[in-house]
C-alpha cells in the first residue's frame, strides 16, 4: 500500500489530496484569512468571554467573535474548570509568570453532575478550545477542557492522568509506555499517549512533550496582552496537522507546488520522521498542474457528484439532508450468469462498501448515514458484508460505530462530525443563454482563428482545452493539429486538462506564461 501527499497552493487556499494507491480517499483545503476574519478550526484555543449562561440547556453561549455564538455544555467543562479559571485569571492580570503549573495548588473538582449557573455568569472570561467547526447555522461547539496535540502524544493541563491509546493491543507495549511517560511526565499535566507511539523510544516522546510544553508557555504568555474574545493558539498549518496525524511508513511522496510550503513540510518532516524528509518533492513543472499530472481533478469531477459510479456497472447514488445522509446501493447492469442472484447481491456489496469507506473520508460526511444494500437472505453474507465494511473504515481517523444490518437490509453508520461536509459542485454552467450548447466545431473555429493570430510571433505554443476538446482535435488521420502543422509549420502542443469547463481553453508559451 502506497500513500501520497500531494499540496497544491493557490492565491486564497491551499489544498490537500491523500492519495491510497493512486486513488483519492480525503481532500481538505485550508482558505486564507478573508478580510482580516478569523478562522475557526478544531483545535484552536480562544481566550473568550460567557454571553449567557442558559439553565434549560445547562449550558453557555459563549462569543468567540464568530457571528454566531459557540456552545459549551457543562459535560464539556472538564472537572478542573476551577483551576483553570484561577489560573487563567492569574496570568491574565500578570500576577504569575510560572506557566509549569508544578508549583499551581489545584481547586476541588466541579460537581460532574452540576448546574452551569452555578459555574459560570455572563461576561466572564474563559479559556476554551474548539471541538468542532461552524456549520450550517450553528456556531462552533467548544470544550474548556483543553488539550494539545502532538505526533506522539497529547498534553491536558490540569490533570494527572496517563492514558495509551486502545489501538495498541500489546500489553507489554502499553505498560512500557505507560511507566516511560510517568517518568517524564510534568507535574500537573495529563498525557494521553497515540497509536503511532507504539515502539517508540523515550527520547523520541520526550522531545514531543517539550515541544507541547513550550506551545503552552507560549499561549500563556499570550495571555497577557490577548483581547477578549480572540484566538490565543492556533492548530498547527494543515500540512503539519495532516503529516501529523495521517503519516506513517507507507508513505511513499509528498508532492508540494509551493516553495514555501515545500520548506516548511520538509522542516516539520524533519522533526517527526527524519529519515523519511527525501520523499518531499517541490513540483516546478509549468506544463501540467499539480493536481492534473496526478489525475486529481478528474477523480473529484467522478467522487462527488449525486451518482458514484463503481467497477462492474455497479454504482451509488448518494443523498444529503440536513439530519442524515442517505446512500442507494445499486447493481446496475451488472449480471454474470456463473453467479446466482446472492452471490451477485453478495459481490456488489463488497464493492459498494468499500467504496462508501472512501467516499465517507473523502467528503467528511459526518452525523447519520444510513446504506440502503442489495437484500441478502443468507445471514452468513450479511456478516460478512458487515465485517468487511468495518474492516474498509478501520483507517478512518473519524470516531464512528457500525450497526449490522437491519431486517430491512440498510446499515446504519454514525461518523464524528467535527467540520462542515466537503461539498464540490461538479455540475457546469450552460455556457449559451439559449439552453443549448456549442458544437465542437464552433469553439474549434475560435481556437483556431486565435492560433492563428498568436502562432507567428511564438516559437513554442502549447494549448490546454477541455478532454473533449482536446481528443477533438488530436483524433483522427489527419488531425486538426496535423493541419496545423502543414499550415504554420509549428507543432501545437495540446494538453487536455480536467479542471477546465468545456468552453475554457488557454495558450501558453515556451516558458509556460499565459498568451492573452
Amino acid at each position: 500500500m502506497n500513500k501520497e501527499l500531494i499540496i497544491r497552493s493557490s492565491s486564497d487556499a491551499v489544498d490537500f489530496a491523500l492519495l491510497k494507491d493512486g486513488k483519492l480517499i480525503e481532500l481538505h483545503q485550508e482558505k486564507e484569512k478573508i478580510d482580516g476574519n478569523t478562522q475557526f478550526q478544531v483545535g484552536d484555543i480562544f481566550i473568550a468571554k460567557i454571553r449567557k449562561p442558559v439553565a434549560g440547556l445547562n449550558a453557555a453561549f459563549v462569543n468567540l467573535g464568530h457571528e454566531k455564538d459557540a456552545f459549551l455544555h457543562y459535560h464539556d467543562l472538564g472537572p478542573n474548570l476551577a483551576s483553570l479559571m484561577k489560573f487563567i485569571k492569574l496570568v491574565s492580570a500578570g500576577k504569575s509568570k510560572d506557566y509549569s503549573l508544578k508549583n499551581f495548588p489545584f481547586e476541588p473538582e466541579i460537581d460532574k453532575n452540576g448546574a452551569i449557573s452555578d459555574i459560570l455568569s455572563a461576561n466572564q472570561s474563559v479559556l476554551v478550545q474548539i471541538v468542532k467547526e461552524p456549520i450550517s447555522t450553528k456556531g462552533p461547539r467548544i470544550s474548556s477542557e483543553i488539550s494539545l496535540a502532538g505526533r506522539y502524544v497529547v498534553l491536558v493541563p490540569f490533570s494527572d492522568r496517563v492514558s495509551i491509546s486502545q489501538k495498541i493491543n500489546d500489553k507489554e507495549e502499553k505498560d512500557r509506555l505507560k511507566k516511560l511517560v510517568q517518568t517524564i511526565k510534568p507535574k500537573g499535566f495529563g498525557v494521553i499517549v497515540r497509536t503511532v507511539a507504539e515502539g517508540k523510544k523515550v527520547a523520541e516522546i520526550e522531545k514531543d512533550l517539550e515541544n507541547l510544553l513550550d506551545r503552552w508557555s507560549g499561549m500563556c504568555k499570550r495571555l497577557q496582552t490577548a483581547h477578549h474574545p480572540s484566538k490565543v493558539l492556533g492548530e498547527l498549518t494543515k500540512a503539519s496537522s495532516i503529516l501529523r496525524d495521517v503519516f506513517n511508513d507507507t508513505f511513499t511522496s509528498i508532492q508540494v507546488d509551493d516553495e514555501d510550503l515545500f520548506l516548511q513540510t520538509k522542516e516539520y518532516l524533519q522533526e517527526i520522521a527524519p529519515d523519511k524528509v527525501s520523499i518531499v518533492k517541490h513540483y516546478q513543472s509549468k506544463e501540467l498542474p499539480l493536481f492534473e499530472k496526478y489525475h486529481i481533478e478528474r477523480q473529484i469531477k467522478t467522487s462527488f457528484g449525486k451518482t458514484v459510479s463503481m467497477s462492474k456497472g455497479a454504482y451509488l447514488i448518494i443523498e444529503h439532508t440536513e439530519a442524515l445522509h442517505v446512500i442507494d446501493v445499486n447493481s446496475g447492469n451488472r449480471s454474470n450468469k456463473a453467479l446466482s442472484q446472492e452471490d451477485t447481491a453478495l459481490e456488489v456489496n463488497l464493492i459498494a462498501a468499500a467504496e462508501i469507506a472512501r467516499q465517507l473520508r473523502l467528503r467528511d460526511m459526518g452525523g447519520i448515514i444510513v446504506v440502503d444494500f442489495i437484500d441478502m437472505q443468507n445471514p452468513d453474507n450479511r456478516k460478512v458484508l458487515y465485517d468487511f465494511l468495518r474492516e474498509e473504515m478501520s483507517d478512518d481517523k473519524a470516531k464512528h460505530k457500525i450497526l449490522p444490518p437491519s431486517k430491512f437490509g440498510l446499515v446504519q453508520i454514525t461518523r464524528q462530525r467535527v467540520r462542515p461536509e466537503v461539498l464540490i459542485n461538479t455540475k457546469e454552467e450552460n455556457p449559451t443563454e439559449n439552453g443549448e450548447i456549442d458544437a465542437p466545431i464552433l469553439i474549434i473555429d475560435k481556437i483556431a482563428s486565435n492560433l492563428e493570430s498568436i502562432i507567428k510571433d511564438h516559437k513554442k505554443v502549447v494549448l490546454n482545452a477541455h478532454p473533449f476538446v482536446a481528443a477533438y482535435l488530436t483524433k483522427g488521420f489527419p488531425s486538426l493539429r496535423s493541419k496545423w502543422f502543414f499550415e504554420h509549420k509549428k507543432w501545437v502542443k495540446i494538453i487536455p486538462r480536467d479542471a477546465y469547463t468545456y468552453l475554457e481553453y488557454h495558450f501558453f508559451d515556451e516558458n509556460g506564461n499565459e498568451i492573452l
